[in-house]
Order: C-alpha cells, then structure tokens, then sequence
C-alpha cells in the first residue's frame, strides 16, 4: 500500500489592501447576484465573510514584488475598493486572504473558476427560514430587509411562505412541489386544510396554483364583493372576522373567510339602515342585499320633489364639474389615461352622480300609504328606493253607511289611543338562487334547463329592449310595422313587440341581471328622461313639454319607450291559460327578436354576457359543458378536461371559453343561411400548462430558474 501524500493547505494571511491587485485571470466576467454596491454595504455592516484567494505577484526577475492578485473573489475586491473611494476603508486596511504558493502547480484560472462553480445554491427554503429565525429574535422586517437590501414587503412574502404547512415545506424541500404552488397555499392559514388540498391535487392534472387557491377559498367572500364593501373591513374584523390576504398577487382586497359572521353583520346593519328610515313614517320597508331587476313593476311610484342643495353643495359640485373638464381637456389627445387620473375622473362622476340621485322630499299625506326598498347598490353603498304604493295599498272609495278601515288618502287610520299610525313594516328578504342540476350519467346531450333558457332570454330582451331604444329609425320602423300588422292584416297574438307598450315582467331572471351592461344602461336612461319631464305639473303641461321637443329628441324618447314593449322571452307554450301563448305565438315571437336582433346589430358578447359556472356552465350536464368548450375552443381543449369531475370541468370551462365571444343556443341569432364560423382548435401553446405539461418531465433547468428567483 503506497503513503498517502499529506495536504498542506495555504497559509492564511492579513495584507493591505494597497498591496492587491485584480487578477485577469478571473472567470467572472457577466454580473449576477447582488451588486457591487449592495456588497459594499454587507462589508461595512457585517465584515469580510469570507477571505480572498490571492497569488504573489512575481516579477520579470523571478522575484515577488510584494503585490499579489486576486483571481478569486472579485467581487469582493470591487467593493473594498468602493470603500476605499469612499473613504471609508483605509488604503492600509487588512484584508484577510488565503495565499496560495507560486510553484504549487495549479493555474490561477483554475483556481478562480473552483471557486465559483464549486459554490452549492443556497436552498430557497434555507432563506425563508434564516429570516424567520432573525424574525424570532427580534428583528423586525423592516431590519431583515434593509440588512439585505430588498423590499420590506419581500420578507413578509417570505415569512408568509415559511409559515405554511411544515408537511408542504418537507415536500418543497424535496423539490416536489414549485415555488409557484407552495404560493398559493399561503392564502390559507389551516395547515390541516393545506395539507388535504395537496392530497387531493398532488397526483391530478389539476394542480395549477390557481386551482389550489380556489380550492382554499372556497366558502370565502372576496373583499371586493358588495357586501364586505358595504360592511367594511374594519367593522369585519371588529367583530372578529379574519381576512386572508395573498402577498403573491392581486387579490382585490384579500377574502373574509368567515361567511356566516359577515351575513349576520351585513343583515344587523341593513335592519338599522331601515329602521332609520322607517323613521320617516313609511307603511312598509323591504330589506334585502338585493333585489331582482323589475322588482318595482306594479307599483305606482310617488312623484316627490327633488331636495335643494345648500350654497356649500352647490360650489362643491360646480368645481367637481370644472375639475372634471379641465382633466378631460388635459388629456384629450392622450391614448391612455394615467391610472390616477383615471381613478380621479371615476370618483368625480360617482360625487358628481350622487348630487344628481340626492334624496327626494315627499308630501306627508302620502308617506303613510308606500313604502320603500332598502339593499345594496353593486359599488358596495346603500341603495334606498322611496316612494312605491302597493295596489292593495291604493285610495278606495267608501262604501255608504259603513265606516271603512282605510281613510281617503289610503293610509291606515290612526290609533285612537295614540293618534298615531301604526308602526311600518320592516321585512327582510334573501337573495334566490338557480339550483344546480345533479351530474348527469352517459355522454348524451340533453336539453338546457326551462329556467336556465328564460334567464337567458330574459339577458336577451334587455340587451335587445337597449339596442331598440339606441335605434330610433329601427323602433320606428318596429312600431309602424307592429301597427300596419294590427291594422291591415290580423290582430295575431305572440309579437315580439307590444304597440301599447306593455312593461313585461322578467319574472325568472338570474342573480346578476340587475348588474348586467343592458340594465344599467336602461335604468341610466329612464332616470335621465324622467329628470327631465315636467312630471306631477299636469297632463296639458307634460303635452307641450313633449310638443315643444325637437325631433331628434322625440325619435330618441320614442324609441326608448318603445323598448319597454320588446318581448324576447322564451315560455312553455299554453294557448289554453288566458296569459298563455300558443307553440306558433312562441315561435313568431322568436323569429321577430331575431330579425330585432340582426337590425340592430345586437351582439350579446358585446352587451357583457360570457358563460360563466353561475350563468350557465354550472347549471348544464357535462356533456354540453364539453360541447360549448369545442363548439367555443377547440376539440382539442374538450378532451383535455373531459376527465374532471363536473365542478372542476365547470371552473376550467369558464376560463378556457373567456374572450372566446362563444354564446348557448337561446342567445345565438337563428340564421340559416349564415355559414358556421370553423373553430380553430387551441395550440398547445394557447393552453394552461397544467393542461400541456407531462408529468414525467420536470426540467432542471427550470426548477434552478424557480430556486435563483426565490433565493435573489
């Protein structure tokens, strides 16, 4: 057995700083890491870590010259010589260094390029829980971040990621789970819940960090919903509620995890707000968080007189208008807005809105017979409706001799003991919602659900009724039709249009219609007209208001009455109810919306509606789940989800079809002649990659890109 030679390692050694000098022999030659600057300052706060390889400097004689440079460790010679400039580290200052021997046989550059690629990565785990130790001995964040030169806000997403499940950690340690996943599980702080959502994704395809956050929030309210908006936060969290934010991306405010606790607030809330309001000597108050779009339909509305603004409201609202024309005129050859003049603009118009909605003043006789609806408008804020006389609530005439339990003015009579009226009625009403179908067996197409096409018909005649009254050329030519039809060929029944303008209620309606693009538009307008007419000054007044109109405006007035009376509803044919229609009334009245539809360029897509999991994915069988995603995508999207189960594929389904402008058959135009439009299958590059990736393919380079950008 031959003697193993012994090593003898190289003497350690102070030199000064003026006797170093920068080897060209150094491999680094492209910046990464930290810089120079920010080493610097780790020198000045915490030392030299870590010593120089240096080499004596031999000169054309052979002899050492009492220099010596630096192959390794370059960048640490470049910050001492910051500091150097600076003045804060002598020209003489020891530096700590490893000298190695001129005849040990090794090349400088072997020595330079050893060190650098013999360095093992810092885990990123490693990191997070270096901070969390700092952390615990009493540094704050702002500290931790200042000593490495990042972004407060970086080390509480770090610390958020060593606080997730320790099972996960043990899981990411072993490089089987990416940073991007471990994220998601951030937005919960329930280990035990954490750890049961990894179980359930680990093997699926399904496991994409968007589906593991929606996985975790499910039963949690977003803080941007109108309800934690109206609550607000602080009053949340008063009561005990927690909310979760995620450090990771927008979250739009975080979510309110506990449901039942914001409900029950919301409620105690709107019950103050209506019995504040039921002050005011209404007969009755409806209280809900919201209320279907026509609830008002069948009531006779008060006509009140609009309350005066004080002399400081009225120079307020003067210079939010000059404000908002002089931003407008500032940016008028702009092509985007900045985002806080934007924000700016936005916040005029809603102060601006709020003078023009300002409460109305009703006369006291009157009060006491209607009511008012108290919710919640979609911008979070209370929403009162004042002024709505029931029928059973109307003036009836006496009849002779017999004392009536409802005075003339149709209020309820006072009590004789009190000589006061009785107190109003407060009632609080939920909001309805469509039930899902149970999953369907088999692949077999069945038709859509009666109570999902009228709500999508119901989406239709708004949209339809906003394209009309935006058309008055086109709702002339519908009412001179409608007319000449009347007049000179037969009275049929089943119209798409009512001359007499008959409201028609939307009875079965989804949760959102309210909120939809046509709604809005319509409520905007009609709020707009009726603040304009000489309402409750008499019939001949409201007659030369009208006569006195030029044409355009009396082409735009028509054609928005008029649009009330569009009827594109689908209904279960029943010629023998005395409101039914016959399967021929149905079918004219389909075909008549579509030609409304096609002249007035109606496009659903553009009025707002897209198939989402509460609207329409979420109600249908899988199978036309997989049949709107081909007919919108690509077959090649529909076989990548078809083995979810319904709740997911739903999920999925709604984001693959977004932007995709696909719309169900009760929305569609029924146009026989129009040539199908071939879909174009989604690439491979075009889908999520949980739905691209191969399991069996984890590339290495990839996984180091994730570990440097967790660890710089």
């Amino acid at each position: 057995m031959t003697n193993m030679q012994k090593i003898t390692l190289a003497s350690s050694r102070d030199i000064p700083f003026h006797n170093l000098v920068l080897s060209q022999s150094n491999v680094r030659r492209v910046k990464a890491g930290i810089s120079v600057d920010e080493l610097a300052e780790s020198i000045a706060r915490r030392g030299l870590i870590q010593s120089l390889h240096v080499c004596p400097v031999i000169g054309e004689d052979g002899v050492e010259t009492g220099k010596f440079e630096v192959p390794a460790g370059g960048r640490r010679y470049r910050a001492l010589e910051l500091l150097v400039k600076q003045k804060r580290l002598a020209k003489s200052a020891p530096v700590p260094c490893i000298v190695s021997s001129v005849d040990d046989g090794v090349l400088i550059d072997e020595v330079s390029l050893a060190e650098n690629i013999e360095r093992a990565p810092l885990h990123p785990l490693d990191q997070f829980r270096a901070f969390q130790a700092m952390r615990e001995k009493g540094m704050t964040e702002e500290a931790i971040a200042a000593a490495f030169f990042v972004d407060a806000k970086v080390v509480k997403q770090r610390l958020r990621l060593v606080a997730v499940a320790p099972v996960l950690l043990e899981v990411y340690a072993a490089d089987e789970m990416t940073l991007e996943q471990l994220m998601a599980f951030t937005v919960s702080s329930d280990h035990a819940r954490q750890a049961q959502v990894w179980e359930a994704v680990k093997n699926s395809w399904s496991k994409e960090p968007y589906q593991i956050r929606r996985m975790l929030t499910e039963g949690s309210v977003r803080a941007s919903d109108k309800r934690a908006r109206f609550l607000g936060l602080d009053a949340y969290e008063a009561a005990g509620g927690f909310v979760l934010r995620d450090l990771f991306q927008q979250d739009d405010g975080g979510w309110l995890q506990d449901s039942v606790l914001l409900e029950r607030l919301v409620g105690e809330k709107l019950k103050a707000e209506a019995e504040a309001i039921a002050g005011e000597g209404w007969k009755w108050i409806e209280v809900a968080v919201g209320f279907p779009y026509g609830h008002t339909m069948g009531l006779r509305e008060l006509l009140g007189t609009t309350v005066d603004l004080t002399n400081e409201e009225r120079a307020t609202r003067e210079a939010l208008r000059d404000e908002y024309d002089r931003l407008e005129a500032e940016y008028a050859e702009a092509e985007d807005l900045p985002e806080e003049v934007d924000q700016r603009l936005g916040e005029i118009e809603r102060q601006l809105s709020a003078f023009d909605s300002r409460r109305m003043a009703f006369d006291p006789d009157q009060i006491g017979s209607a009511g008012a609806f108290v919710s919640i408008d979609s911008d979070g804020s209370l929403l009162v409706e004042r002024g709505f006389v029931r029928p059973e609530d109307e003036a009836r005439a006496e009849p002779l001799g017999n004392a009536g339990d409802v005075g003339a003015d149709g209020t309820e009579p006072m009590d004789p003991g009190t000589g006061e009226r009785p107190a109003p009625v407060i009632s609080m009403a939920g909001e309805t919602r469509p039930l899902e179908e149970d999953e369907d067996e088999g692949d077999a197409i069945k038709p859509l659900p009666e109570r999902l096409v009228i709500e999508l018909t119901a989406h239709r005649t708004l949209a339809l009724r906003d394209a009309v009254a935006n058309n008055p050329r086109i709702a002339m030519t519908a009412l001179l039709h409608k007319l000449v039809t009347d007049c000179f060929v037969s009275r049929a029944s089943g119209a798409a249009l009512e001359a007499n303008v008959r409201d028609i209620h939307l009875a079965v309606q989804s949760a959102d219609l309210a909120d939809s693009f046509p709604a809005q538009n319509i409520d905007t307008r009609h709020a707009g007209w009726k603040a304009d007419m000489p309402l409750g000054q008499g019939d001949d007044v409201l007659w030369d208001w009208l006569h006195a109109l030029d044409e355009a405006s009396r082409q735009a007035l028509l054609a928005h009455c008029l649009s009330f009376g569009v009827n594109a509803l689908y209904e279960r044919p029943n010629p023998y109810s005395g409101m039914g229609i016959s399967q021929h009334g149905l079918d004219r009245r389909l075909r008549e919306a579509d030609r409304l539809a096609r002249t007035t360029g109606l496009d659903l897509v553009e009025a707002g509606w897209k198939p989402t999991v509460a609207n329409y994915l979420g109600r249908v069988t899988k199978s036309r789940i997989l049949e709107a995603v081909r007919e919108g995508v690509g077959e090649s999207a529909a076989q990548l989800i078809d083995h979810l189960k319904k709740g997911d594929m739903a999920c999925e389904a709604e984001r693959l079809l977004d932007g995709s402008g696909w719309l169900p058959e009760p929305l569609r135009l029924d146009d026989p002649d129009a040539a199908a439009a071939p879909v174009q299958d989604v690439g491979s590059d075009e889908l999520p990659a949980f739905l691209t990736e191969d399991d069996e393919a984890h590339p290495e380079d990839e996984e180091e890109r994730q570990q440097l950008i967790a660890a710089e």
